[in-house]
């Protein structure tokens, strides 16, 4: 119960403030089509840089769960999913909005949001500690396959094929290598004096996720034509809470599922609200009328999204394996203020730990409370151009490059890496498991060569990485996860095969 005595500091007046910001920002980035939360996050880092460390996590963690939130507003109003983990809204939520239900609609998703959302930071703070005393077992080797693993399930999960999912991660590993070695001092794969100090990670958090994202809607022009706008029209809130409450198989699957789900590394919101959409249809008496403009649709699908936030943080905090991609920007973060989440987190820097987790179970509430009397203004941002929108993400992107360390050369490095992102994401690849393969390489490699170096003086590196219980255990999780997406791949492809044979 360690958490409550630090629910103080999330009222301190800058931390409060950053909450709201982040809370308000993130809803009106979540509703642009375009801007995941993966990308809001990576915008904002550059400015935490003078922000002490808890305080840019506060923004930072508020921005991530108003984000997928606020990809409920384009979803019911324009049938565009803010983010992917919006998919699922989109199938009832749209069809609400054009019964003339669209305040309805937007209600019951932000009240679900923060249902779910409270239960999953609730579960954050009750196996993260847990969890992280489990951590405190770990050494060298395991660490070491403990980055191997998150660049793989991610690699794996991430993406449409396995294989180009880890050659993703691949190309993250070798691009941490660039610069100077830590250990013995030597040069590698320094082409140009701007990656003298190697890759900045921010530069290429920001270049990775926001420059495609720039490119793909300068290449669209203006807004979709296809892009339905609906007005919103007024409701009750109290009957919307009414509502929630008359629906809670909905709501109940939603959340346990988002929860579950989110603690399963790579898996994202996305299959959450996917899962739960399905599982929740299956279990209703009103099957008939999902996809018709069902409430039961919209409230399993937004508690499960949301509910996946605070679970997906688990395996982050206590193992540094993140949990979905906006978790991989999340760590991103934190060791650029200096703190390396793992076993001894919550020992070294529990105001720091417990504040941010707190932080987020009250931006769940402020989420709410704001996301229900702003939707018509988040409403008017989603019918921004994306030309308009698309320029002012570039001149984000710049500046928030360049604000790393005034030097232009990270403007470079950002502006390469998104062009080169842009055009890897046409043939399949995906940015996330290469910035994580950038993030955990340099974890893998010093804990590689810190194991190596013990193993020499004891048992051998073969005897040291390949034996051992945890260690075994781990190399099966890594082997399991390729094989298991493998399968799922082939399977998929089998089954459009059939689909169009029948066609």
């Amino acid at each position: 119960m360690d958490f409550i005595f630090y629910f103080g500091d999330v009222f301190s007046p800058l931390s409060f403030l950053l909450l709201l910001g982040g809370t308000v920002g993130g809803l009106i980035l979540g509703a642009t089509p375009g801007l995941s939360p993966t990308m809001a996050v990576a915008l904002l880092i550059p400015f935490t840089f003078h922000l002490e460390a808890v305080q840019g996590l506060i923004l930072l963690g508020a921005a991530y769960t108003s984000t997928v939130a606020g990809g409920a507003v384009s979803a019911i109003l324009l049938k565009i999913p803010g983010a992917p983990a919006n998919i699922a809204t989109t199938l009832d939520g749209h069809q609400m909005a054009k019964q003339g239900q669209g305040a309805k609609a937007l209600q019951l998703s932000f009240l679900a949001s923060a249902v779910g959302g409270i239960f999953g930071v609730l579960l954050l703070i009750f196996l993260t500690p847990l969890l992280a005393e489990w951590a405190l077992a770990f050494g060298p080797s395991h660490l070491f396959w403990l980055a191997i693993l998150g660049v793989t399930v991610i690699g794996s999960l991430d993406s449409a094929s396995v294989v180009k999912g880890l050659l993703s991660g691949c190309i993250g590993l070798w691009l941490a290598t660039i610069g100077f070695d830590d250990i013995m001092g030597a040069q590698r794969f320094i082409f140009h004096p701007s990656l003298g100090g190697g890759i900045n990670i921010i530069a290429a958090l920001i270049g990775l996720f926001a420059i495609p994202q720039v490119l793909t809607m300068f290449a669209k022009g203006r807004r979709s034509a296809g892009a339905e706008v609906i007005e919103v029209q007024k409701h009750s809130v109290l009957d919307a809470t009414r509502e929630l409450l008359r629906r809670p198989l909905a709501l109940g699957i939603g959340t346990i599922t988002g929860s579950i789900i989110g603690l399963i590394p790579g898996v994202g919101g996305q299959i959450a609200g996917l899962v739960a959409y399905d599982q929740t249809k299956k279990f209703s008496s009103e099957k008939e009328k999902f996809g018709k403009g069902h409430s039961e649709g919209v409230i399993a699908a937004e508690a499960a999204n949301n509910a996946m936030v605070g679970p997906s943080l688990v395996p982050l905090l206590t193992l540094s394996i993140p949990g979905s991609p906006t978790a991989a920007v999340l760590l991103g973060g934190l060791l650029i203020h200096g703190i390396f989440p793992g076993s001894d987190l919550f020992d070294n820097h529990p105001d720091v730990a417990w504040t941010f987790i707190n932080s987020m179970l009250v931006g769940q509430v402020l989420m709410c409370l704001f996301g229900l009397y702003v939707a018509g203004l988040a409403a008017r941002v989603a019918q921004v151009p994306q030309s308009v929108m698309a320029a002012i993400v570039l001149a984000l992107s710049v500046f928030g490059a360049y604000s790393v360390q005034s030097s232009m050369g990270d403007v470079y490095v950002m502006a390469c890496l998104g062009i080169g992102m842009y055009f890897l994401e046409r043939f399949g690849f995906s940015a996330a498991p290469l910035v994580l393969g950038l993030i955990l390489g340099p974890i893998a490699e010093s804990n590689f060569i810190q194991g190596g170096m013990i193993a020499d003086a004891t048992i051998g590196k073969a005897s040291y990485f390949l034996s051992g219980g945890l260690n075994i255990f781990l190399i099966s999780v890594v082997v399991a996860s390729i094989a298991y997406s493998g399968w799922m791949e082939l399977r998929s492809r089998r089954y459009t095969t059939k689909e169009e044979a029948q066609a």
